[in-house]
């Protein structure tokens, strides 16, 4: 399998959201390696990845991919972190690997309880013809990206350079249907009773987050007791790449503290 395993320190294993690359999330990676040890990759099913994707397994394939990256890594334990759709993976391995979970991070995180709205449903029905649509709807992100950027042309710049990063790492579009569809069978809300390690959940502010919103996240919160919530601000949902620094600083201060962090919920950041 194809890791990437940077810096050195406590170990944070990042996992990517829906569209299964973790080249999208550079900017995080970067600054999370300044601090600690960061482990990512793509997912299983993405060929850049070089892992083993069974279909039979379903959803259990991006689970247990975790654990081989930590393996390939050497790692015992480490923080799990899961971005939009890689917080179900994240949750799930934290419920079935309590032991080699030393903290787990939702970032931006869908809930187990959500379900394709209409919009999302449209798109796995074609998912080839419909990835240009898909694509034109990302432009409702530009907003968040402006407003993590200080000034209009710094906006600019910083969609452009996301975009860009995005082409030359081009998501599959029959990849991100199946992983919706996966989810048809998945229910996590009585696994994560299993989960007892300290929890962030990290959002950016509601009003700028177009893809999951607050709230929906939140409910990591109530599924969770004793999870602590931050919130990114300037940012919406892709706070980890608008403003990796503040991300990395906020992640880090979370993990540092873990090992002595009492269970009752406070916010940081």
């Amino acid at each position: 399998m194809n890791i990437v395993d940077l810096g050195s320190g406590p170990p944070v294993v990042l996992i990517p959201g829906i569209q299964g690359r973790w080249e999208w999330m550079k900017p995080a990676v970067d600054a999370l390696a300044q601090r600690c040890r960061v482990i990512t990759f793509s997912l299983s099913d993405e060929s850049s990845s070089g892992a083993v994707f069974e279909p039979s397994r379903g959803f259990e394939n991006y689970v247990t991919q975790v654990g081989d990256a930590m393996n390939q890594a050497g790692i015992r334990d480490a923080a799990i972190c899961g971005v939009s759709y890689g917080a179900l993976i994240a949750s799930a391995f934290a419920a079935r690997y309590p032991d080699r979970t030393s903290a787990l991070v939702i970032v931006s995180g869908v809930p187990p309880s959500w379900k394709p709205d209409r919009r999302v449903r449209f798109y796995p029905r074609a998912p080839r013809l419909l990835a240009p649509v898909f694509c034109l709807a990302s432009l409702r992100l530009y907003r968040e990206i402006a407003s993590a950027a200080p000034g209009v042309l710094p906006g600019i710049r910083a969609a452009l350079r996301h975009g860009v990063q995005a082409a030359f790492h081009m998501f599959s579009p029959l990849n991100m249907a199946r992983r919706v569809r996966l989810l048809e069978s998945l229910h996590l809300e009585a696994d994560l009773k299993n989960v007892h390690v300290p929890v962030l959940v990290v959002t950016g502010e509601a009003a700028l987050e177009r893809v999951v919103p607050v709230r929906m996240t939140h409910e990591y919160l109530e599924l969770l007791p004793g999870a602590q919530a931050a919130v990114l601000s300037r940012t919406g949902h892709l706070g980890l790449i608008t403003r990796p620094a503040e991300f990395a600083r906020v992640l880090l201060a979370f993990v540092e503290q873990a090992a002595g962090m009492p269970t009752s919920r406070r916010r940081i950041g």
